[in-house]
């Protein structure tokens, strides 16, 4: 293995910086494709194994990488999506056409009562995203109280009377989705005033009231941030941002899936890499404007997007997962932790057969992505405490396609022990860790990893299990780690 990296980290165990939130470790699950019907919901009449309807083996999956929080309905979506229309007996709710995403069928089996299920089964929070687009503020305000009220109102004793006694509990609530764009093509100033309107009139019981999130800008824009942050001033919790790794950065042909170059593979990980800036550029308007830190920054869709593959309906938005994809995640990990103080929420997109997903399910069989095992190996960051750190590495890449050969994170468990997260962007090379830590003698890394030796090695459904994690173990006297890897070790 070729040493051509020397990375130096230095950190004080004692010190303590911001708490990394669960809530960075969201996912995002929108009517889009098969990433409700079939990903999630089969039905109770269904041959695949299913509790109450939800498959049992996205079930446990999911629940194995501690899903902290879910968001619904979209996306996009959500600003077509009229809630009364998922509610009662489902062979009466009406069949509409998803306009936005394939022109399928929505049979509407999957409504509200159906995510709350769905997240009480996994342990999960609910991010309930609102309907702005389309809606109205009293639509919006009577799905708040339809889903929170506790005394004797109509709407609540029809959510009683569809099955559910006691209020469900929404953790974040959206006012409208990428309102610059597919939520409705609005200037942040008139979305800022409409979004005061609304959120004046959704109310909840005492004690009972959601993080309400503004819809926010994308890429490199900042003018979203400054002008929501700027003129609302009260019922806001955070600004979403949304953020997408296409390899070329250009919509109408955004590169392979798999199949691809090493060049693809540097405009990748120089693509992904952007969002820190991004991030950082967002986060010192908020600085500015909002100076006590009220308000966060919710990056609550990011992720890899590739062309459609050929075989596949383009608007299903399904594409194959490699490890290059759990190279991405590991790296935008990496760099929300850096901004945990004001990124303390984010949601993947998406969580099973869309985008870059945690699982792929072919009717009834199931894989498990590399994105998926990422998650997994990162679930001890889950409300850790960060240890601010220091790290020189060389690059990889050069001009303006250059990012760091190796990126990191440190922190302090909620059971106590030390972490460490290292990610190798470089596929050729890798790299030897020089660890300089003050406040504890520590003389070994244990933990796992997560190579390979093809740029693109996958799991797919013949062969479910090429790419997992493997037991990791290395002297902190001679600490390297390979090319084209995720490392996450307690250190000891």
């Amino acid at each position: 293995m070729a040493k051509d990296h020397q990375v130096d980290i230095e950190f004080n165990v004692s010190n303590a910086g911001p708490v990394i939130d669960k809530d960075i470790y969201g996912q995002f699950a929108e009517h889009l494709g098969r990433g409700i019907y079939e990903g999630v919901w089969v039905g109770e009449d269904s041959d695949i194994p299913n509790t109450r309807g939800f498959r049992n083996d996205v079930l446990n999956a999911l629940k194995e990488i501690k899903v902290p929080l879910v968001r619904w309905p979209g996306g996009c979506f959500a600003d077509e999506y009229h809630w009364r229309e998922g509610i009662g007996p489902r062979n009466e709710r009406p069949v509409k056409v998803n306009t936005h995403w394939g022109g399928v069928e929505e049979p509407n089996t999957f409504g509200t009562h159906e995510f709350f299920e769905f997240v009480e089964l996994l342990g999960a929070d609910a991010y309930v995203n609102g309907n702005l687009g389309s809606g109205s503020v009293r639509e919006m305000a009577e799905w708040v109280e339809y889903m929170t009220g506790e005394k004797g109102s109509t709407l609540a004793n029809e959510r009683r009377a569809n099955g559910r006694e006691e209020p469900f509990e929404i953790a974040y609530f959206g006012i409208g989705n990428e309102a610059w764009g597919c939520g409705g093509h609005m200037r942040p100033e008139y979305y800022s005033d409409l979004y005061k309107q609304y959120a004046t009139f959704l109310k909840t019981p005492h004690g009972k009231k959601p993080k309400f999130v503004a819809s926010g800008g994308h890429s490199e824009d900042t003018t979203w941030t400054d002008v929501l942050s700027a003129n609302i001033e009260q019922n806001i919790d955070g600004i979403s941002y949304h953020y997408y790794t296409l390899p070329s950065g250009d919509w109408d042909a955004k590169g392979r899936a798999i199949n691809f170059t090493e060049d693809e593979w540097l405009a990748t990980m120089n693509r992904t890499y952007k969002i820190d800036g991004y991030i950082r550029d967002n986060v010192a308007v908020l600085e500015k404007n909002d100076p006590d830190g009220d308000v966060k920054l919710y990056v609550d869709e990011w992720g890899t997007w590739y062309d459609p593959e050929p075989e596949r309906d383009p608007g299903f938005l399904y594409q194959q997962n490699t490890l290059r994809d759990a190279v991405v995640a590991a790296v935008n990990f990496n760099i929300f932790h850096k901004y945990a103080e004001r990124v303390t929420m984010t949601n993947i997109a998406q969580m099973v057969n869309v985008l870059q997903a945690m699982i792929l399910t072919d009717k009834e069989k199931m894989v498990l992505t590399p994105t998926y095992h990422t998650y997994g190996m990162y679930k001890v960051f889950q409300d850790a405490t960060s240890i601010p750190f220091e790290i020189e590495t060389g690059n990889y890449g050069s001009g303006d396609k250059s990012v760091p050969a190796v990126t990191a994170s440190v922190a302090r468990g909620t059971d106590g022990k030390l972490y460490l997260a290292l990610v190798n962007l470089d596929p050729k090379n890798g790299a030897s860790i020089d660890l300089d830590v003050d406040g504890a003698k520590l003389t070994k890394a244990v933990g796992h990893i997560l190579t390979a030796n093809e740029l693109d090695a996958r799991n797919t459904f013949a062969a479910p299990e090429q790419l997992q994690p493997a037991a990791f173990e290395a002297s902190l006297k001679d600490f390297d780690i390979p090319a084209k890897s995720v490392v996450v070790v307690e250190l000891k």
